[in-house]
């Protein structure tokens, strides 16, 4: 591999005598990862049903290495939302951000959904979740993750930082930034990156990093946890935009992140200050770790009062049909009437946290419950996922290796055979996998007809 001669020349400054074994990582294959969704089943359980070889990430308790010969993004279990691939060095971030139940939280910059995936998993669907992508075209890929695994309490969105700052000021217990960077960590495992640092260099994507930080600052609750993260190993855009942070409010201090095995600490001497508390950043280089690389750091707020003028959710005055309000009270699952929230014919489950969202970009506000429509409910592909089956009373459980899994998951009729037709009776039916739910159909007398979502559907 070709590699600028620029980069080469920066690299071998800051690695020196190590720069020849940063090198030899070129010539190795790129790590491939998955991490479980613990909201939806245990690592332990998980493990019991993969039908992967599997090794542990050192640094992620649910992240796990496979080999290059899987295709795990083609099993049920993945469309079940089971797991989500995911680089390894990349599961750091949201590793080790502290998430405590009832939190608020915020993804700054989280297409295509990696790391919101795993906070969501934290939160266990409590509290709440603001995750943000710039792009709208990268936040519907953020949403349909967000829904694969079946999470609830979250408020998908597609803003610019300053707007969502002037919304939110004071309002996130923890906040994300896993900034847009030159790549550098890519190389290896994307050698277009190499074309687009040539072209733009690390100085284009300082500028937003620094522009996105100022904005992320505001939004940190007193007494909040930030952390930031990179894919590039440039100084610039780490130790160095971490002295910026830094200096954008006193009561901002870096706190020490954990080492493992391979992982070296931030380098003072390649910020600008000096400041010795850089050495508690992290860096993940491709030689030392098996992954790609990464930058982590993290820094809190200090306690003080917390004053956040944000706004609760407003209502509309729309009120569930009576077929809606059946259908939901006969999910075992228990969903309060009262934040149940009507737009137009679509029907939304708000979770308490919502604050007022009017004005903003919105993908999706709460749980998507589904439409009402003349004379009956018609459930979502997002409620799907959000139950367990043991939470609706009509299921189609079908086993892993059942040839109609695969002609669900592509749309087609699956027929039932007597005994199953048996224990499920006419109407609308949860399928589901190894009893993991999959999306709804509609049984008619042995027949089910397909409402899998067809944009999720397998190709």
């Amino acid at each position: 591999m070709e590699l600028p001669i620029a980069f080469e020349t920066k690299m071998k400054e800051m690695l020196g005598k190590d720069y020849p074994n940063y090198l030899s990582s070129f010539e190795q294959d790129a790590y491939q990862g998955l991490r479980v969704n613990t909201s939806k089943i245990s690592v332990e359980d998980f493990l019991k049903i993969s039908p992967y070889l599997l090794k542990q990430v050192d640094w992620c308790k649910n992240g796990f290495y496979y080999e290059k010969t899987e295709k795990p993004a083609k099993h049920p279990f993945y469309f079940a939302g089971l797991y989500y691939i995911q680089e390894p060095s990349a599961m750091t971030t949201a590793s080790l951000l502290p998430i405590e139940e009832g939190d608020v939280v915020l993804d700054l910059c989280a297409a295509p959904g990696g790391k919101s995936t795993e906070l969501a998993a934290k939160l266990n669907g409590t509290g709440l979740l603001v995750t943000n992508d710039i792009s709208n075209s990268r936040a519907k890929a953020l949403l349909k993750n967000i829904e694969v695994f079946g999470i609830g309490n979250a408020l998908v969105t597609s803003e610019a930082p300053n707007e969502l700052a002037r919304r939110f000021p004071a309002f996130f217990d923890k906040i994300l930034i896993d900034a847009p960077c030159s790549g550098e960590g890519m190389f290896r495992k994307q050698n277009n990156m190499i074309k687009a640092w040539e072209s733009n260099g690390v100085d284009l994507f300082v500028g937003l990093q620094h522009s996105i930080i100022k904005e992320a600052v505001t939004m940190l609750k007193p007494g909040g946890i930030m952390i930031y993260s990179t894919c590039t190993f440039s100084k610039e855009e780490n130790e160095q935009s971490i002295e910026y942070l830094l200096s954008l409010d006193d009561s901002l201090h870096l706190v020490e992140l954990p080492f493992f095995a391979g992982f070296d600490k931030g380098h003072p001497e390649w910020g600008f200050s000096g400041n010795d508390e850089l050495s508690k950043c992290r860096r993940l280089w491709p030689h030392r770790i098996k992954g790609e690389g990464h930058f982590v750091a993290m820094v809190k707020k200090d306690i003080g009062v917390v004053s956040s003028p944000v706004t609760e959710y407003a209502f509309s005055k729309e009120k569930l049909s009576r077929e809606a309000v059946d259908f939901i009270k006969s999910i075992k699952y228990p969903f309060d009437l009262s934040r149940m929230d009507v737009q137009k014919e679509r029907v939304f489950y708000i979770p308490e946290k919502m604050p007022f969202v009017k004005g903003l970009r919105i993908l999706r506000c709460g749980l998507y419950m589904g439409d009402m429509k003349k004379n009956r409910f018609e459930p979502s592909q997002s409620l799907a996922m959000f139950l367990k089956a043991s939470e609706f009373p009509n299921v189609v459980d079908l086993p892993v290796e059942d040839a109609r899994v695969i002609k669900y998951l592509k749309g087609e009729t699956i027929e039932l055979c007597e005994t199953e037709h048996l224990c499920c009776k006419n109407g609308i039916c949860l399928i589901s996998v190894n009893g993991f739910p999959l999306g709804f159909g509609k049984l008619l007398n042995g027949t089910v007809k397909n409402k899998y979502l067809p944009g999720w559907r397998w190709m």
